[in-house]
């Protein structure tokens, strides 16, 4: 169990974010043959890719010895905090992890394991190696991670929205309250389960929550408490995010629908839109359904209620952004 004491100051200083790198780590660990079903076509796709390019074969073996599935514990250095400004960022900060940080790391991540000769020079902090590990990364992201990245997106921003729904409610406790079940909020306590028993005290640091596709059962959270602090939780995989039909493009036409659209900008569930709009509850969810199958709006079930927001597509639509003329080269 690991127990994070929030304190008033720290409560201030929780925010929600991304990272590509946190989503290609743990990504890593969703292709062992008994992994979770929801990712077994993204699964087959990726043992497809692996054995036709030797370059993401090597990659995911690099990946899999320094963050193997299903351990407890894999290197902090990474998932730098950079990683949340973006890609590139974080690779760069990663490449410039002090020395003083790799051996301790990978000494506790090899406990009980072998350490190849490159996980040696890695640990002595020789920068080639360093670039190869952040190349790997950058190589299974580009391959395995990035190509449905709107699809991690959609996922993502409903997790977004649903925070964004309990922080409007109930202030930064109902933030942390919707976090069942994986993260318990008891004030000051945020407990989760942790393959050990320990407690971190923020001291007035911030949390940042990043809801992840690719982590799976239980939330992930760095293991050095001097570092600023981020715990990584499962987002929500149902049905009710509605795959994409481009056919179903053609069904968005009238001015009711149009308000609908715009209406949900703001997370909202039918009653809230029908009572802002003046429509009747079953025709506001008629539309919905229609902008859900044509992938500008995803809804997301929390507790007894349904909320829907605009996925990025639904959100470039609304504000005009897909209808600017193109510009002649």
């Amino acid at each position: 169990m690991l127990r994070i004491h929030v304190d008033e100051t720290a409560l201030t200083r929780v925010t929600i974010g991304s990272d590509p790198l946190w989503e290609t780590v743990l990504a890593g660990h969703q292709l062992t043959p008994r992994g979770p079903k929801t990712f077994t076509a993204w699964r087959q796709r990726a043992g497809r890719l692996a054995s036709r390019a030797d370059a993401l074969s090597s990659a995911l073996q690099l990946l899999h010895a320094l963050a193997p599935p299903r351990t407890g514990y894999f290197p902090d250095f990474l998932t730098p905090q950079e990683g949340q400004r973006g890609l590139e960022a974080g690779l760069e900060a990663l490449c410039a992890t002090p020395r003083a940080r790799l051996r301790p790391e990978l000494v506790k991540a090899f406990d009980g394991r072998r350490a190849p000769m490159w996980v040696r020079e890695l640990a002595e902090g020789r920068s080639g190696r360093v670039r190869q590990v952040a190349q790997a990364v950058h190589t299974v992201h580009r391959t395995l991670v990035a190509p449905d990245w709107a699809g991690t997106d959609k996922l993502v921003e409903a997790d977004r929205a649903v925070r964004s729904r309990a922080l409007r409610d109930g202030g930064v406790h109902g933030l942390l309250s919707s976090l069942r079940p994986h993260l318990r909020w008891q004030a000051p306590v945020l407990e989760m389960d942790y393959p050990e028993s320990r407690d971190l005290h923020l001291n007035g640091r911030g949390l940042c929550l990043i809801p992840s596709r690719f982590c799976w059962g239980k939330p992930v959270a760095l293991e050095d408490p001097s570092l600023p602090q981020v715990v990584v939780y499962p987002v929500d995989h149902s049905p009710l995010f509605a795959t994409e039909d481009p056919r179903a493009l053609g069904a968005l036409v009238g001015r009711t629908r149009a308000r609908v659209l715009a209406a949900v900008e703001t997370a909202s569930t039918c009653s809230d839109l029908s009572r802002r709009l003046g429509i009747a509850p079953s025709s506001v969810s008629e539309h919905v359904s229609v902008l859900r199958a044509a992938g500008l709006v995803v809804s997301v079930r929390h507790d007894n209620r349904v909320i829907h927001t605009l996925t990025p597509l639904g959100r470039g639509l609304g504000r005009g952004e897909l209808l600017q003329p193109a510009v002649e080269r």
